[in-house]
């Protein structure tokens, strides 16, 4: 997406080597046109693949995982990052790490949003090691429903979380790849 790298390059902040800040773009502040083109983006990409639900993690993958399902005409259900006491006691957990809180979180969704018949696509904002989307595949396997595809709107390929998806079988479609932040410069895959 054309418009996406240009708004990358425009309104990022690069923090080091590995970390890309995209407050402005998707993780904070976001704008509802651009999110809604890369809903319809991702959808299109998964549109003949009978997809029941899309499933994301909170919080910053919810916009372009919300647009996708509401182009997709499906659900949306997103994995919450805590147990608080309002959780349902019957769900899924699973501990993943994360790249960029540098803490481990829980991912919780309550067994009644998911089922064997589900057909799922997971959408996240950006992927680096891949660690909270293993976690997300851990409780899609545990649910019994099937794993479609995951949509990816911000890929660091040069990272390893994409390909080792990719290596399982599963497919992975990102809205723009990332190759490098070295040198304090976003330079993009083709």
């Amino acid at each position: 997406m054309e418009q996406l790298k240009q708004r990358i390059l425009e309104e990022s902040a690069i923090v080091s080597n590995d970390i890309l800040r995209l407050d402005s773009i998707i993780n904070q502040q976001v704008d509802p046109s651009l999110i809604m083109d890369m809903g319809k983006e991702l959808a299109s990409r998964f549109a003949n693949e009978g997809i029941t639900k899309v499933l994301t993690i909170e919080s910053s993958g919810i916009p372009a995982a919300f647009a996708t399902a509401l182009q997709l005409n499906v659900p949306l259900v997103f994995a919450r990052r805590k147990q608080t006491v309002i959780n349902d006691p019957n769900s899924y957990l699973e501990r993943v790490p994360s790249f960029t809180k540098g803490m481990v979180s829980d991912l919780v969704i309550s067994k009644q949003f998911l089922s064997e018949t589900d057909r799922i696509l997971f959408i996240d904002d950006i992927i680096a090691n891949g660690d909270g989307a293993r976690g997300i595949v851990k409780i899609i396997e545990q649910s019994g429903a099937e794993l479609i595809g995951m949509g990816i709107v911000v890929e660091k390929s040069f990272q390893a979380g994409a390909d080792y998806f990719r290596e399982q079988g599963v497919r992975v479609e990102s809205l723009v790849k990332i190759a490098s932040l070295n040198s304090g410069e976003v330079i993009f895959k083709d």
